[in-house]
């Protein structure tokens, strides 16, 4: 069975990660950041600042996390791998992240829900931990297996985030997608040929290899950076949103945003193609 039913007793050993600068500043060029050389705000987060010295020197994405700890996964299951995509990301900060660091992540399976004919929603957990053992961040990832439905699993309760206000966002910001960024983006870890190779784009059902999940919920964290965080990313406690539809390189993400005192709700649409890309996005705040 590729969903086993002792799935959240299975174990995998904790894991060393380490980054530097090089990391962080690839990580933000693969959101798309550093696009204006002028624009000394991004700049912050893609360059030490030789000429005028900074503290810090670099800026971190908060959602640098998503894959500063790649490596840590629990046990592998045997699923049809063409037909897995990413479904939603949910990040807890419990500081900001460090321009460099060697951290512990230790990860496990949090449960698996069944959909029937759809596929199945698989969701695990990672902790990350300092060098002196104090909490970095809590991930939980969630995909969609769209091939391994009907396991016998339960079909509710799997963890979500509310849905965005029926209401006009207080704001909205457009972010546009390069061409060729889901090939920069992948540097940063996910190979999945599902973004870089047209024919197993194909496979899988797509008209050409689409933008990483990761890559848009990254570009969501830029967007409240520049709106409601001072682009301060000590400013940004916990960010979640679910990925709803793909995205093409080459497209630009309009960013929905909703202000809740210390909570944003936000949403990312495809104007286009009339498509809500994320859903029930939240950023809580310091």
């Amino acid at each position: 069975m590729a969903i086993p039913e002792n799935l959240t007793e299975l174990r995998a050993d904790p894991v060393t990660a380490s980054w530097g600068d090089r990391e962080v500043m690839l990580y933000a060029l693969g959101i798309g950041m550093g696009e204006d050389p002028l624009n000394e705000t991004e700049l912050a987060f893609v360059n030490e600042g030789w000429i005028t010295p900074r503290e810090p020197a670099l800026r971190v994405v908060p959602t640098f996390a998503s894959v500063a700890t790649w490596e840590a996964r629990p046990p592998a299951l045997d699923l049809n791998r063409v037909m897995v995509v990413d479904a939603q990301r949910d990040i807890t900060f419990h500081k900001p992240l460090p321009v460099s660091a060697t951290v512990t992540a230790a990860s496990r399976w949090v449960g698996a829900w069944d959909k029937g004919d759809k596929g199945a929603i698989l969701v695990r957990e990672t902790e990350v931990t300092d060098q002196s053992g104090e909490p970095l961040y809590t991930l939980q990832g969630t995909t969609f297996a769209r091939g391994d439905g009907n396991f016998g699993g339960p079909a509710t309760g799997q963890p979500e985030t509310p849905a965005v206000p029926e209401r006009s966002p207080g704001m909205s910001v457009d972010i546009p997608v390069r061409p060729g960024q889901a090939l920069l983006y992948r540097l940063s870890g996910d190979r999945n040929p599902l973004h870089s190779d047209p024919e197993f784009a194909a496979r899988a059902g797509f008209k050409a290899p689409i933008l990483h999940g990761m890559c848009t919920y990254g570009i969501t964290c830029r967007a409240v950076l520049q709106t409601f965080a001072d682009w301060d990313p000590a400013a940004i406690r916990r960010h979640a949103a679910r990925f709803s539809a793909p995205v093409y390189p080459g497209e630009t993400i309009t960013v929905d945003l909703w202000r809740e005192g210390r909570t944003v709700r936000f949403q990312g649409r495809i104007a286009k193609r009339g498509v809500i890309c994320v859903s029930n996005g939240v950023t809580e705040l310091a």
